[in-house]
């Protein structure tokens, strides 16, 4: 095996005592659950969308509210063959239904919408879809089911999900209260300190975070959800012709992480061309992979001609593609965001989360903005930090005094303590 990564780390904090007091994975609860119990009293149809083994499939049979519909895969050859010759007989099979990987019959959901514009109750919940693939950017969805669906999406386990937890950081918390009060609201969570170089390589996918007992175990994981992931999830979109070319363009974006993307730089460094690494890309943010973390602007025009900032939805697979033994300051952030964007997508109303950079260089790692306040969030992996780390989020702070009172700047230490006046050091995985 080529590619291996190393889960033993010169730290104080021992990886296997850790793995003993998780939480077996088939339970955990998920942050998601409220959002879709939400939205299966509002629409008719609820959408489940997410990377391949993000513990899709489990969620949804551990849902109370669908254990008496039948649960139909799309996996299933003999259904698929039925979805596609006639799929109208499938949604006759029952009054309500869950629908797995629906992504894989092109004909299906327009037969779901046939069915939901036949009922005139518009009964709430009654279609329950899942998908490894962004319908959105795919196939025309947010056509096809527009004003009757609602989407969710899940990503992999957040530490605090890792732990037991149904919830991520504590961001709503932190926007609603005022900058003076953060750092003992912040102080009261009293969870356990984590080493972030482990939870980079835990990652958030169930399976390799908590049923493989080492580091040969889940490269060996790792490298079979690759190959599945090429053959079948790409074939499925019928979009790469050289799976070759795509796996490269996978290691590059995995070494990027954490940069601004550059699509004419990458492709040049691959091998391959522009338009190539455009679509390629594409694939990638539709099923679940990539992120392109967008800029913050007041002038929302400019955020769209700003290069967009590259993660991946899981640091474990990313350490794994891009063959990296030890992680980098970049893979924490990568790690704050998922937490970021589990909170984002649970909420009524999403709020946006952004990167910030001026013309200098000068830089904000994330923005958490709402209508009525955003919150600017640094990360540095030391775990000692200074009022010098808190350029970038003093910059941010004198652009816009009118949208926030003060900053967070996250760090791999273990002390809360104020570092300028308007900038709180705070422990990450105390957040």
């Amino acid at each position: 095996m080529a590619l291996l990564i190393s889960l033993e780390i010169p730290c104080k904090y021992d990886h296997h005592a850790f793995m003993k007091n998780l939480v077996p994975a088939t339970i955990l609860p998920r942050v998601a659950t409220a959002a879709i119990e939400r939205a299966l009293r509002t629409v008719p149809v609820v959408v489940l969308l997410g990377a391949r083994q993000t513990g899709k499939t489990t969620l949804v049979r551990s849902l109370p509210s669908l254990a008496d519909r039948p649960y139909l895969t799309l996996d299933d050859f003999d259904l698929r063959m039925q979805a596609d010759a006639d799929p109208e007989s499938v949604i006759r099979r029952a009054p309500a239904m869950v629908l797995d990987e629906v992504q894989r019959s092109r004909d299906l959901l327009i037969a779901v919408k046939r069915a939901v514009d036949d009922d005139p109750a518009r009964t709430p919940g009654r279609f329950f879809l899942t998908g490894s693939t962004n319908l959105f950017m795919t196939e025309r969805v947010s056509e096809t089911l527009a004003g009757r669906a609602v989407y969710v999406t899940l990503w992999p386990f957040t530490r605090r999900e890792r732990l037991g937890l149904r919830r991520t950081g504590v961001w709503s918390e932190l926007l609603a209260e005022p900058f003076g009060r953060w750092r003992d609201l912040l102080a009261a969570d009293s969870g356990p300190e984590e080493d972030w170089r482990v939870a980079v390589r835990l990652g958030g996918l169930p399976v390799p975070a908590h049923d493989l007992p080492d580091d040969e175990a889940r490269a060996l994981w790792f490298s079979g959800y690759v190959q599945t992931y090429l053959e079948r999830d790409l074939q499925a979109l019928r979009a790469v012709e050289n799976l070759a070319d795509f796996r490269r363009l996978m290691r590059a974006a995995c070494l990027r992480i954490g940069g601004l993307l550059n699509q004419t730089e990458t492709g040049r460094d691959v091998g391959i061309s522009q338009p190539q690494v455009h679509r390629f890309m594409n694939l990638m943010e539709a099923s679940y992979q990539v992120i392109r973390l967008p800029a913050f602007a007041v002038n929302r025009t400019r955020r769209l001609i700003k290069a967009p900032k590259l993660y991946w939805s899981d640091t474990a697979l990313a350490l794994f593609l891009a063959g990296e033994a030890e992680p980098r300051r970049a893979h924490l952030e990568n790690l704050v965001l998922m937490d970021l964007l589990s909170w984002r997508d649970v909420q009524p109303r999403r709020p946006e989360v952004l990167y910030w950079r001026t013309a200098t260089g000068i830089e904000v790692d994330f923005v958490i903005e709402t209508p009525r306040r955003v919150l600017p969030i640094e990360v540095k992996a030391a775990a000692r930090v200074g009022p010098s780390d808190a350029k970038g989020l003093e910059a941010f702070l004198d652009e816009y005094p009118d949208l926030t009172d003060g900053a967070l700047l996250l760090h791999g230490g273990a002390e809360i303590f104020p570092l300028t006046r308007r900038v709180l050091a705070v422990p990450w995985w105390r957040v």
